[in-house]
């Protein structure tokens, strides 16, 4: 089964973009970007497997979605990316998460 990864971040071209640049992965990618899209995709998708959280959103949100997913996902893990490498640093970041926790053998 295809792991999938949810991808939450202010900009709508944050999963075509993260998509693209990581396509050498097996992964589903899904995207969000506010709490409704959030809820929709939890509640639709039993397979996602981790979220990764942009840094565009306002701590506000983020610390809400963070909420959300944690009361409609126990199980998943919620990795949120720093704010200091900016837009770019999205990729790089997802890459990190993916190879670490779905990429890995396990212990």
């Amino acid at each position: 089964m295809t792991p999938v990864v949810l991808l939450i971040g202010k900009l709508p071209t944050v999963v075509e973009t993260v998509a693209r640049e990581l396509e050498e992965f097996p992964v589903q990618w899904l995207g969000a970007h506010n709490r409704e899209e959030v809820i929709a995709q939890l509640e639709r998708e039993p397979g996602i497997a981790v979220v990764v959280m942009g840094a565009g959103l306002d701590d506000r949100l983020r610390g809400e979605l963070i909420g959300v997913i944690a009361s409609h996902r126990p199980d998943l893990c919620i990795h949120v990316k720093d704010r200091a490498s900016g837009p770019s640093g999205m990729a790089p970041f997802v890459r990190r998460v993916v190879q670490a926790d779905l990429l890995s053998e396990p212990a």
